[in-house]
């Protein structure tokens, strides 16, 4: 077996997403021990089935059983449906390993992986993010929830010494399907960990507040969105070949959207041409929503989701935050480490760009969740789970907490200042008081420096030197903090603006910046390997918003040239403390590509259809006057000593 195609093999088994073709290597060796993969072989039993579902869909379905499973010795059922590929195929082909860690399978569970509804060897049409159907037209009327819920049945009727109990789990797209199946849980459904789940696709991996992922959503559906018009157990994953490692020169180069269809995908990948059609949050997008229709869930709930997190950052928080609501009394618990997309998984979540977390972080949640299962699954011991472990960024360690957001927040203003400042007291400058750039499509704001035609997962915690030295983005930041500042939750931002343009984007940006000389540094340590982090911008939230959407996702409008207006929005949640010395940034930029579609500045209908003609040079203003403060919202949690 190649190298290759062992990685794609265990992404599958272990339920992961996207990261198949851009997952960069953790620090630990690739990949399984050759131990682990013996021990899969030599423990577990393959089966292949072809499940019935209630319209007479059959859905391929892979299952491992541990060879000692006796009518006196019998096993729960670990479950992992997914739109990638259960392979390898065939009964006598093993995949490197099947848990999500090597102490599941040493623990001893029957896993089961399934394709999805018309993916790879299952029948039926695939849909991307099946909606969800609150109300079925009859009995053969299907949907996610129902083929978990039929799979599930059939795997305790008729797979031989299991225990009765289930549990599912998947990471990003899987973790969909985790999520979609716990809605009306079977009775044998007892454990549930949706992890890095998409929730709803105008918020997760494709759209950020309405502006377009390009580069993630070019690179998926360029392999992801060929069409499968028969099952095929061919276990084959093409990337697309941008001739380049340089992406932000191919995205330039690509020019308008349409472009991509007309040049590359020749109308083959249906879904970029679904996306192109419904640029607003329209009903298209509204029906995968997954969010409102996450009830009806008994079994517990364990959601898992990185702070660093590219792709799927709003899923589980706002999949907790649903399940919480709409599913009283139930164990609900969230995890938050400081992980990039399915880092707790697959690394060991010590640092990540530039970013140091002192230890191995992805230990904590690796312990905690084989404890999950073996208590829902085994009868083992309750696990001591908390309703949210959370992680604090900048102090380096796990914290613990009864709600998320922590109780007791203190929602506190950061106003934009004259001359570069930010401070919690609003400005006082009458009059018409601005910050002013050029923004130009055509020399549009990296998001990152590395070079890359994937989507980096370094980037979100980068150092943004490189950005605020460049003259269309500005900066406002505190003095040094006094004592050390704690912020946690969603950030709220509040921009007066204006524009010559008809269109913009803007891009806020919490920044956590050092002083120059840094605590615990020597000389001679660059010897070492410790980096000098002294002045460095250590970027810790980011988010672009649509400037079209301002008062509706649905109903976008225009601006009007020269007129000041109120653009808000909301930024994913938080949990990082500034230490004392440190001072606290806020960058605003109109561009973050190719991470972000280029803004054309003309307003046209669908940005999908912009012309080269469209894309024109604006003069954007912020404004921090005393009739217009601009301004970011953090909730701050007091020190117990305050």
């Amino acid at each position: 077996m190649s190298r290759r195609l062992a990685a794609v093999l265990l992404a599958c088994a272990a339920g992961s997403a996207q990261a198949q073709s851009t997952a960069q290597a953790p620090k630990r060796p690739a990949g399984p021990s050759q131990e682990r993969t013996e021990r899969v072989r030599s423990q577990f039993t393959k089966y292949e089935y072809r499940i019935p579902m209630r319209d007479g869909t059959r859905l391929f379905t892979s299952v491992y059983v541990p060879a000692d499973a006796s009518p006196g010795k019998r096993y729960p059922i670990l479950l992992v449906r997914t739109p990638y590929t259960v392979a390898p195929y065939g009964v006598d082909r093993y995949p490197p390993a099947l848990g999500p860690t090597e102490a599941f399978e040493k623990e001893g569970f029957i896993f089961a992986f399934q394709d999805v509804r018309g993916r790879n060897m299952s029948e039926g049409e695939f849909v991307n993010v099946r909606p969800h159907k609150a109300k079925k037209s009859g009995a053969k009327d299907f949907d996610e929830s129902t083929d978990t819920y039929d799979t599930i049945e059939w795997l305790v009727k008729r797979v031989a010494n299991n225990n009765g109990r289930v549990g599912q789990y998947g990471i990003s797209y899987p973790g969909f399907y985790a999520s979609a199946g716990a809605i009306d849980s079977h009775p044998a459904l007892k454990a549930v960990s949706p992890q890095a789940p998409i929730a709803d696709w105008f918020w997760d991996d494709m759209h950020r507040n309405g502006a377009f992922n390009l580069s993630l959503a070019f690179g998926f559906f360029s392999s992801f969105g060929k069409p499968r018009p028969q099952p095929t157990d061919s276990e084959d994953w093409q990337r697309f070949d941008h001739g380049t490692p340089d992406g932000y020169q191919f995205f330039l180069d690509l020019g308008p959207l349409s472009n991509a269809d007309t040049k590359y995908f020749k109308g083959d990948v249906a879904f970029w041409k679904e996306v192109a059609a419904h640029p607003n949050y329209d009903a298209f997008w509204q029906a995968r929503n997954l969010l409102p229709h996450l009830k009806n869930i008994k079994a517990a709930v364990l959601t898992v989701g990185g702070w660093y997190d590219t792709e799927d950052l709003y899923g589980p928080l706002q999949t907790y935050a649903a399940i919480e609501k709409q599913n009283p009394g139930i164990a609900n618990t969230l995890i938050m480490g400081p992980w990039p997309h399915g880092g707790w998984q697959r690394g060991d979540g010590e640092s990540l760009g530039d970013a140091d977390f002192g230890f191995a972080t992805s230990a904590a949640y690796q312990t905690l969740a084989l404890d999950f299962f073996k208590h829902h699954l085994k009868g083992g011991p309750k696990p001591d789970v908390p309703e949210a472990m959370v992680f604090e960024t900048g102090a380096n360690r796990w914290r613990r907490f009864d709600t998320w957001p922590p109780k007791g927040l203190r929602q506190t203003r950061l106003y934009f200042q004259p001359k570069g400042g930010l401070s919690p007291q609003a400005p006082k400058v009458a009059g018409t008081a601005f910050a002013e750039y050029v923004s130009d499509p055509d020399k549009p704001v990296p998001y990152t420096q590395e070079l890359t035609t994937g989507w980096s997962k370094n980037y979100m915690t980068e150092d943004q030197r490189f950005a605020a030295r460049r003259p269309d983005v500005l900066v406002f930041e505190t003095e040094p903090l006094e004592q050390d500042l704690t912020v946690a939750g969603p950030l709220e931002a509040e921009l007066w603006v204006s524009t010559t343009g008809t269109d913009a984007d803007w891009v806020v940006k919490l920044v956590d910046v050092n002083p120059g000389k840094v605590r615990g540094w020597r000389r001679g340590d660059e010897e070492k390997g410790v980096k000098n982090r002294g002045h460095q911008q250590t970027l810790v939230r980011g988010e672009p918003f649509r400037g079209r959407f301002r008062e509706s996702f649905s109903e976008p409008k225009p601006f009007k040239p020269g007129e000041v207006t109120k653009v808000r929005f909301t930024l994913n949640d938080v949990f990082h403390t500034f230490q004392r010395g440190h001072r606290v940034m806020i960058q605003v930029q109109s561009s973050w590509f190719p991470f972000i579609d280029r803004n054309p500045q003309t307003y046209v209908p669908n940005i999908f259809e912009a012309k080269e003609e469209h894309f024109v040079r604006a003069f954007h203003r912020v404004y921090h006057s005393a009739a217009n403060p601009s301004f970011v919202q953090v909730g701050v949690l007091p020190a117990l000593d305050e």
